[in-house]
């Protein structure tokens, strides 16, 4: 009251995260367990519960106005969709991915020997426990491709104005058909901004609109 008598401008609205299908930080997503039951034994991919508690939220600013939005639980379940627009009002192709496997390389080597893998046409899987997963990034080329960089902005709180954690990937993604479906998988070297360098595998399915809610 006492700044609009003195005429001193008012404070700007607190910024807010970007709400996907009523996705956001706080939120509880329901999934229908169909979405990977129906994979059968076929699938790596394993979840034990039918609801999401999202802790954390990140987003990526891709090249042409594309942003990808990702929610996390606290043991690093992840919901990704695209949208055409930040605030994530025009979203699609929705994925949800769980861990497979965390690594810490021990030097420099460790480090350019998986960004070969990830090169590679055909991630070779056989060191992690995984079948051949053919590359679904680049699948009009069959040479080797350097993988994609980007940078990861995550917030922990739906009214931050500034991030919890800002982390640079390179990173591939893959794909397998399965009789009843697909199966997706990631793979990335994730270097927050001073903390370690660590090499990660993650699961995934796509996700159709009437599989989730929040």
């Amino acid at each position: 009251m006492f700044k609009r008598l003195f005429g001193q401008k008012a404070a700007e609205p607190v910024k807010t995260l970007a709400e996907v299908r009523n996705i956001t930080v706080g939120r509880t997503v329901a999934l229908d367990p169909l979405a990977w039951r129906r994979l059968g034994t076929d699938t790596h991919f394993a979840l034990d519960r039918d609801a999401l508690e999202i802790t954390a939220q990140g987003v990526v600013a891709l090249d042409g106005g594309t942003f990808v939005h990702r929610f996390y639980t606290d043991d690093h379940v992840m919901l990704q969709a695209m949208s055409d627009d930040e605030a994530g009002q025009v979203a699609y192709d929705f994925t949800l991915f769980t861990p497979w496997s965390s690594a810490y390389p021990p030097d420099d080597r460790a480090r350019r020997l998986w960004r070969d893998r990830l090169s590679e046409p055909v991630f070779r899987g056989a060191p992690e426990g995984l079948p051949e997963y053919p590359r679904f990034w680049f699948t009009e080329d069959d040479a080797r491709q350097p993988p994609v960089t980007l940078w990861e902005t995550v917030y922990d709180d739906r009214t931050a104005t500034t991030p919890y954690a800002k982390i640079f990937q390179t990173c591939m993604l893959y794909a397998r058909d399965l009789p009843d479906g697909r199966e997706l998988m990631i793979a990335l070297e994730q270097e927050p901004e001073g903390g370690d360098v660590s090499h990660e595998i993650m699961i995934g399915i796509p996700l159709e609109m009437a599989e989730f809610r929040a």
